[in-house]
């Protein structure tokens, strides 16, 4: 049982979750300047493929719901032993998938087993690292971890270098990255959850958890707001790929780069919580990122509506995700506090809402195929419904449920 480690084994720590926590984005971003092409040797249209997306997008949010209950019961090792085996199978499916509908199917699998990595890598810290260590901790795999939607498209537009390779050379390189995961958790990852630190598996247990996470207003309020605004980024995941590609005239590998840049932006949003928690405050700083969300946005909608150069909608989008970064570490870290013993339900919601959410955006994209306006509005909804549960839902006073005590 790990508690509070420093210098390399804290070092050594947040390698090993980012690496878990990168397979849920690499899954979802590394086939995305793959879209053009699937479509078009599978006959279908941009919906359809991004239907895929969504099935990937619901797999990781069932799976955190289901997954976190059971790791509050079970331990964290076990579990996701498990589900990173059957992540590769998964992998192979989309490999050898033959149509849409076996690629829908395999995708959904994909996520539902990458999501535990995601929402197990974040138990993980929370049965480590309380109070400000929580904060510097979890910016800290932010940072490590926004190197893998930077790498994800650059990587997988390398892998479709034409005339080697296609489609699915990028599903046979997940499953070789699920088989090199279980190799470093099986001989790296101690169990973290003690047998007396665990919640009693029954459905009414996990559901009392449950219940009582939705009736703290202050963690649903964080929950929404992380929930919004991640989850409509995947407007821009879903909508890039044809906006750039199809009506701006980027290549595969130009739009990898353009896509894969946002990384930087969600470092610099990560290890501003980082740096500046402490003394500004992590509510206001991600206050702060949620207004300066809402007015990128506006002009990425603007640029979609006038037929405005692809600069102004780069640049936006980069302010956007370095927001992102914002509220993606400091949402959790106000969220997570005095979770404790449900820590593993506790994350499952925060990285379960994004997915469902993501999962409605992404297939609305591909509505009109013509226009990036769509990407705009859906963008510049989800950011002021984001900023609404901000200010009416996370005030410190808020909290009206106590956490659950220790078994």
């Amino acid at each position: 049982m790990l508690h509070n480690p420093t210098g390399r084994a804290r070092l050594g720590l947040a390698l090993l979750l980012a690496l878990l926590t990168v397979l849920g984005p690499l899954n979802i971003d590394m086939y995305l300047p793959a879209f053009p092409e699937i479509s078009a040797e599978l006959g279908a249209n941009a919906s359809q493929v991004q239907l895929s997306l969504t099935s990937c997008l619901i797999g990781l949010a069932v799976g955190q719901v289901v997954i976190g209950p059971i790791s509050d019961a079970r331990g964290r090792r076990g579990p996701l032993l498990v589900c990173v085996f059957l992540f590769v199978l998964a992998s192979v499916l989309c490999a050898l998938a033959p149509g849409t509908g076996v690629l829908v199917l395999g995708r959904f699998l994909q996520g539902f087993t990458a999501s535990a990595g995601v929402v197990l890598s974040r138990a993980v810290v929370r049965d480590v690292f309380d109070g400000p260590a929580l904060t510097r901790f979890f910016a800290l795999i932010m940072v490590v971890v926004a190197v893998a939607p930077m790498a994800a498209p650059i990587v997988g537009g390398a892998v479709l270098w034409p005339s080697f390779t296609d489609w699915r050379s990028i599903f046979w390189a997940l499953a070789l990255l699920g088989a090199a995961i279980i190799v470093v958790v099986a001989l790296r990852l101690p169990e973290t959850l003690p047998a007396e630190r665990r919640i009693p598996g029954t459905v009414g247990g996990a559901m009392r958890t449950m219940g009582a996470l939705l009736r703290d207003r202050r963690y649903l309020g964080y929950t929404l707001v992380v929930g919004l605004l991640h989850g409509g980024s995947f407007a821009y995941v879903a909508g890039t790929p044809f906006v750039y590609q199809d009506l701006y005239g980027v290549s595969p590998q130009v739009f990898g780069v353009l896509f894969g840049v946002n990384g930087v932006a969600i470092i610099l949003g990560s290890a501003a919580v980082g740096r500046l928690g402490e003394h500004v405050g992590e509510r206001p700083l991600l206050f702060v990122a949620v207004v300066t969300a809402l007015v990128a946005t506006t002009v990425v909608m603007t640029t979609a509506l006038l037929q405005g150069p692809l600069v102004l909608l780069v640049v936006p989008i980069f302010v956007y995700m370095t927001c992102m970064g914002v509220v993606l570490t400091g949402s959790f870290a106000l969220a997570m506090e005095g979770q404790e013993n449900r820590a593993g339900s506790a994350g499952s919601l925060l990285g379960a809402l994004p997915m469902l959410i993501g999962a409605v955006v992404a297939p609305m994209v591909g509505l009109d195929e013509s226009t990036a306006v769509p990407m705009g509005v859906l963008l510049f909804g989800t950011s002021a419904l984001g900023l609404l549960a901000m200010a009416t839902m996370t005030h410190p006073s808020a909290r009206t449920v106590a956490p659950d005590p220790r078994p």
